[in-house]
């Protein structure tokens, strides 16, 4: 007996599985639109393979040698699980349980990952969703792992190597207290902004400068940072007990109670959000419906 898979022709099992259902050399052969000299030559190959004679011939056909019948149903389900493996993976959102894992800073986690979530509950209630920390000397390992699927950086920071979408492009706005003094209209020029203490969200949470700090220094001014603050969920509630002022993305100043969005008052750069993803979910329907989602969602 031959006991090497290396050496297992799938073709024989088909031709073993077609032999036990039809009992016949002739039918197996019609069925597998072979030639009955084909057929005998791979059932002499099995013979050999699995030392029994397999089958007796009889008037009425061909009978299986108990070795062969208890092959049978064996035999069916290794063809089965092979042909599911060569049929297109089918995804159903209302039903899949998939886990998908997003690196995402604690901007894009608001901006980004919460609208997804609430959407993806309506569509796909049963997928969970798993968010880390971007950490950029790590991605590429991150990713070659498995340890995330998606990562919401800027295109600075996307990896060559990886398949990369731009989801949209994003721009500042001055958030600060409904009740704050330049919140009326025409009282935010640039004189009343540099003169007042501002608050930064920095993701150190150690920088007092930013690309606001830039856009004034380009044209001969300045202002004060008062305080900077690492993480934006804190921000919002600084800004409604204080006579601080920020500059934020738009994304995070939107639905915010108790506190006024006003456009800046001079040119400040903005910049882009990029999802990127590794070959080895780019071609997976589940995942595949997940990123176009996500893409719907930011668009």
């Amino acid at each position: 007996m031959h006991n090497d898979i290396r050496t297992v022709d799938l073709n024989l099992l088909k031709t073993l599985d077609a032999l036990l259902d039809e009992r016949s050399v002739t039918r197996a052969a019609a069925r597998l639109s072979l030639t009955q000299p084909a057929v005998s030559g791979m059932l002499n190959r099995l013979r050999e393979y699995f030392n029994d004679p397999l089958f007796t011939r009889t008037q009425r056909g061909i009978i299986p040698t108990l070795r062969a019948l208890e092959l049978q149903q064996p035999v069916k389900d290794i063809l089965t699980e092979i042909s599911g493996l060569l049929q297109p993976k089918t995804f159903d959102p209302l039903t899949a349980e998939i886990t998908i894992k997003i690196a995402a800073t604690d901007y894009a986690l608001r901006a980004v990952v919460v609208p997804f979530i609430e959407a993806l509950k309506l569509q796909a209630p049963h997928i969970r969703v798993a968010v880390l920390p971007v950490n950029n000397e790590q991605l590429a390992a991150q990713f070659e792992r498995g340890d995330i699927d998606i990562a919401l950086v800027t295109p600075e920071t996307a990896l060559p190597d990886l398949h990369a979408r731009q989801l949209y492009e994003e721009y500042y706005v001055c958030l600060l207290r409904k009740e704050h003094p330049l919140a009326q209209p025409g009282a935010l020029t640039l004189d009343s902004f540099c003169a007042m203490d501002h608050a930064l969200f920095s993701y150190t949470g150690d920088s007092f400068h930013g690309v606001t700090d830039d856009a004034l220094a380009a044209i001969g001014r300045s202002r004060h940072i008062a305080l900077s603050v690492y993480s934006f969920l804190v921000l919002p509630e600084i800004l409604r007990v204080s006579e601080l002022i920020s500059v934020v993305p738009q994304r995070l100043a939107r639905n915010l109670p108790g506190l006024t969005v006003m456009p800046p008052p001079l040119a400040i750069k903005g910049f882009s959000k990029t999802a990127i993803w590794h070959e080895r979910t780019h071609r997976d329907p589940g995942y595949r419906w997940l990123r176009e989602l996500l893409f719907t969602i930011t668009h």
